[in-house]
């Protein structure tokens, strides 16, 4: 993969400081399967690189979105996440419980993936799917819960 400076002078944007840090901050949960809300970008990068407004950060987003280099989910009740795997045909699965988002992919490969009885007239680009279940660890800890048996903190 070429560097976020690379990328995003591929898209015709300019390699700003903020937009760099956005972008390597996606990577680095892409690389963890994580899907992050704005407020989880600017304090990993506060944390990283040091201080930047939540309005820049908010701007990175959208400029970022509109070039397509990050990919934004937005489930229902929840504020939108963002993930910089974009390109391909998948969709996400969130815990009801935890909100934890991950990423499943479509077994027929090809945009659209699933193709609707009636598009009204539309032409189909993109089907977005969002399964809704229980995460492995709180399907875990609730059968804890429910056996009384106190599962060990993590670390």
């Amino acid at each position: 993969m070429s560097t976020a400076a690379e990328r995003l002078r591929a898209a015709d944007l300019r390699a700003t400081t903020p937009r760099i840090a956005v972008l390597d901050v996606l990577d680095l949960a892409r690389d963890t399967h994580e899907h992050l809300a704005a407020l989880d970008v600017h304090a990993r990068i506060a944390r990283q690189s040091g201080p930047v407004s939540l309005q820049a950060v908010y701007d990175c987003l959208d400029a970022l979105e509109r070039a397509e280099l990050v990919r934004r989910i937005q489930p229902a009740g929840m504020p939108a996440h963002f993930e910089s795997r974009v390109g391909d045909n998948h969709h996400h699965v969130v815990c009801r419980s935890c909100g934890r988002t991950d990423d499943i992919d479509c077994v027929t490969g090809a945009a659209p993936c699933v193709h609707p009885a009636s598009t009204g007239g539309f032409v189909i680009e993109q089907a977005e799917i969002t399964f809704w279940g229980i995460c492995p660890d709180c399907a875990a800890e609730a059968k804890a819960r429910a056996t009384g048996v106190e599962r060990p903190a993590a670390t």
